[in-house]
């Protein structure tokens, strides 16, 4: 009998909805203290998933969730990268 895996799910700070991990994009803040965005998913650090949409990115932005993910405010050229890799 074959074994199922175990799909790991992510909460997008944005739409607040549970989604697979593999669809979200990753925010991480090192612990040096910059943030970038997490291409592989396996950076060190405090992590923040967001969905691929530009309404999840507003909205996390609006409502400071991002922020308050990461707990350090967010540089604007992250967020402009973000919103062109969206």
């Amino acid at each position: 009998m074959a074994r199922t895996r175990k799909i790991p799910l992510r909460m997008c700070v944005g739409c607040r909805e549970m989604k697979n991990k593999k669809e979200l994009i990753r925010i991480v803040r090192s612990p040096e203290g910059s943030i970038e965005i997490d291409q592989s998913g396996k950076k060190s650090g405090r992590g923040a998933y967001i969905c691929p949409q530009l309404d999840c990115l507003q909205q996390a932005i609006k409502g400071k969730h991002l922020q308050k993910a990461l707990e350090h405010d967010i540089p604007d050229e992250v967020i402009e990268k973000l919103k062109s890799q969206i």
